[in-house]
């Protein structure tokens, strides 16, 4: 964890909303070997079931890209959706889910990546995005950066501006900060 309280401040962010800080590292479960073995888990669920903690963690995110212009909020499946549907609501922006190959209906474009435990890949609509539109992408870990920065791909495929990345939980041991250089990164509690 950082020196300073994770749920205190937002990292790279200078604007932060009003409410009091919420201790948001001690609501999130530990679950052993998952969904591997060797791999401790981070669960969220055990925070979004606490009202005022998950609404804690929507007005921090809103507040700081609620100046950024953005169009469109992605949601990276499935997790992510949980964050990513209500921040694009609080910015008047549109939902764009990335889903797993497969589950879109209609016409899609698709990235393959790597995740710290084997590989994946990640589609959206190709009419999900328009040229020159400002996408925000939530998730709700950043764990090597495999699926954020294939999310970035999609978008820039589409001709979308990257204008930020935001998570709930930063496992910085993993280092996938250095795969998003050059990317707007926020995120509220880090491991």
């Amino acid at each position: 964890m950082s020196a300073t309280s994770p749920a205190s401040r937002p990292q790279n962010s200078a604007r932060s909303a009003p409410a009091e800080p919420i201790d948001l590292a001690s609501l999130i479960r530990d679950v052993a070997d998952f969904p591997k073995p060797g791999v401790l888990f981070k669960d969220i669920t055990t925070l979004v079931r606490n009202g005022p903690a998950f609404r804690y963690v929507i007005d921090r995110l809103t507040d700081v890209y609620r100046d950024a212009a953005i169009d469109q909020v992605v949601g990276v499946e499935s997790r992510g959706f949980i964050f990513a549907a209500p921040i694009a609501y609080n910015l008047g922006a549109g939902f764009v889910p990335v889903r797993k190959p497969g589950k879109l209906p209609w016409q899609s474009v698709r990235t393959e990546y790597e995740l710290e435990y084997g590989t994946s890949a990640l589609e959206v609509h190709r009419d999900a995005i328009e040229p020159g539109q400002r996408v925000l992408i939530v998730d709700d870990v950043l764990a090597t950066g495999g699926s954020a920065r294939a999310t970035a791909r999609l978008v820039e495929e589409l001709g979308g501006t990257v204008a930020g990345i935001a998570v709930v939980v930063e496992l910085t041991f993993l280092h996938g900060r250095e795969r998003l250089a050059g990317y707007d990164l926020t995120s509220l509690v880090q491991f």
